[in-house]
């Protein structure tokens, strides 16, 4: 069996239903292995959305996201990505082509050093030099994607590889799966121990939950416990928006309840959050009056941004399905549940019940969208203004529901990621929240949208500017508002008509509830454009390097 075909058929013995793609000179044998083999590729029109749509798929169904994508320009293209899942934890695997083995190191015709280029961004890279090797790296890599902290894993197929021959094994090669550490029993004991003893205890539940597959045990563990919930933008989702021990996001633009219990808690039940920039902006002697729990599949996550007390290197379910079992007395939560309700109550300034002939209040758009859709659509978003304000309001009701990028916060992710999403469940209602800036990075993606038929809704969320950085300039930048304004912009409808998709432009002056009814009822991708006003802030914000509970805008 030739390289690509050897390639192909270990794809299918992993599992692998779609791979996202584009061709080029170097994989050619390996494209035309597919099209022996039948192989479902899903042709994007870039190699960045090819990525993206691998990590979109990823994310709403837990498994490995595969894309390929040529040598050179190709795997250049693929990085941002790349590095996008390796912020995230995104399983993932990654073939790219590479120039003949013969002229590796030539600066042969696209010819990149990409094992180079991408070994700070992947858990691991491999460049095949010996076509017998080629279904167990590919074996090695699938389960390295998925082991321990999840991320992406890169194959670099030199040319010739996919035309020499070798057999195939009928079963997959085993590969040893790294261990996990011996789960700290003691450590874990006395933690619960001290957490009996809180008086302001909070969960803070991150993206290493619903990775770990633990969503059901950590809802019964703040439910036995009666913990307030924080959690990170990663993290939505895995508690209900309706249950009441539920806070909201915390952070930067977290909501005023979440914040206000990141800053007054005496004790943390961190279970998969890496304590990031964005939720603690200011580390400095944040813990002086706080005891940590912090539980986390990677330990180099543990005490690298906060020291904590109790340390735990585990799986997230592993540590919840011990935790669930600690017979201990529970701490007496009810006047703290009380303040944290109160907090809850509290309502950004940012929020109007009516939208205005000067454009929408998004916060009242998203919410509608969530009414519509029972808070169960696969919701994905773009980077910026929006990004937050659905984090803000969109009802989340389950665990691998929102599709958004968290640490590198890559402008043009939304629209390919939602791509994947809905070939990940084509079942699902998909919705897309998008801002005009980074909409038009990615646009190229919607003539994938046309090919395959998706049923996608697009919301434009137009306030014709890079609103964060916007908002930015007018905060910290007295108002210099140089290069983050549109003056111009493409027609969107003639653009969506171009495509043959849909579009409508949501009346300020209609019923919102009706208009969005008749969008939703109809099975076709349709872009919908909401016009936002130009000085429409996000609310409410926590300024880098102040405490959590120092907000502005509420």
């Amino acid at each position: 069996m030739t390289g690509g075909n050897v390639l192909v058929s270990s794809l299918k013995q992993q599992g692998v239903t779609h791979l996202f793609g584009y061709p080029g000179g170097s994989v050619l044998s390996l494209f035309d292995a597919m099209y022996d083999q039948q192989f479902n590729c899903i042709l994007v029109r870039h190699e960045q959305g090819a990525a993206h749509a691998a990590e979109g798929y990823a994310k709403v169904t837990g498994k490995t996201g595969v894309l390929c994508v040529t040598s050179g320009p190709g795997a250049s293209n693929a990085v941002t990505g790349i590095a996008d899942a390796m912020m995230d934890s995104v399983p993932m695997v990654v073939f790219t082509g590479q120039v003949g083995r013969r002229v590796i190191g030539s600066e042969a015709f696209q010819e990149l050093n990409t094992i180079g280029v991408t070994k700070p961004i992947v858990k691991a890279n491999f460049q095949i030099q010996d076509v017998n090797r080629l279904q167990a790296t590919i074996a090695e890599a699938f389960a390295l994607a998925q082991a321990g902290r999840k991320g992406p894993v890169l194959i670099d197929v030199p040319k010739d590889i996919l035309d020499e021959t070798t057999s195939f094994e009928a079963e997959a090669p085993k590969q040893a799966v790294p261990k996990q550490a011996n789960f700290p029993t003691k450590v874990l004991e006395a933690a619960m121990q001290a957490l009996s003893q809180a008086k302001r205890p909070i969960a803070l539940v991150g993206a290493g939950v619903s990775a770990a597959l633990a969503t059901k045990e950590f809802n019964e563990f703040i439910h036995n416990w009666q913990l307030p919930v924080v959690s990170t933008l990663l993290g939505l989702g895995t508690v209900s928006n309706q249950d009441p021990l539920f806070l909201g996001m915390g952070g930067m633009h977290g909501t005023y309840a979440a914040n206000m219990a990141l800053a007054n808690t005496d004790f943390i039940v961190n279970i998969g959050s890496r304590f990031d920039d964005r939720l603690i902006p200011k580390p400095d002697h944040y813990t002086d009056d706080k005891t940590i729990l912090h539980i986390d599949i990677d330990p180099k996550e543990l005490n690298k941004t906060l020291v904590t007390e109790f340390a735990i290197n585990a799986d997230a379910k592993v540590a919840l399905t011990a935790m669930n079992k600690v017979v201990t007395v529970k701490p007496d939560t009810a006047a703290w549940k009380q303040t944290t309700r109160m907090w809850a109550q509290t309502k950004p300034e940012s929020v109007k019940k009516t939208q205005t002939k000067q454009g929408f209040d998004p916060l009242t758009v998203i919410r509608s969208v969530g009414k519509i859709t029972r808070g169960r659509a696969t919701v994905v978003t773009d980077v910026g203004q929006h990004q937050m304000w659905v984090a803000q309001a969109y009802p989340f009701t389950h665990s691998k529901q929102l599709v958004t990028s968290g640490g590198l916060g890559t402008m043009g992710y939304g629209l390919p990621a939602a791509i994947g999403a809905k070939f990940a469940h084509p079942e699902r209602e998909t919705v897309l929240f998008v801002g005009d800036g980074g909409f038009q990075m990615t646009s190229e993606e919607l003539e994938v949208i046309a090919a395959e038929n998706l049923n996608i809704k697009i919301f434009l969320m137009n306030n014709h500017a890079l609103g964060m950085i916007r908002q930015w300039q007018d905060q910290f930048y007295d108002q210099h508002r140089y290069k983050s304004l549109f003056e111009h912009q493409p027609d969107f409808s003639t653009l969506m008509r171009a495509y043959g998709l849909n579009y409508q432009k949501l009346a300020p002056d209609g019923d919102l509830d009706q208009q969005l009814q008749a969008i939703f009822a109809d099975q076709q991708t349709t872009l919908i454009e909401v016009t936002i006003p130009t000085d429409e802030q996000v609310y409410p914000m926590v300024a880098p390097g102040h405490a959590n509970n120092d907000m502005f805008g509420v």
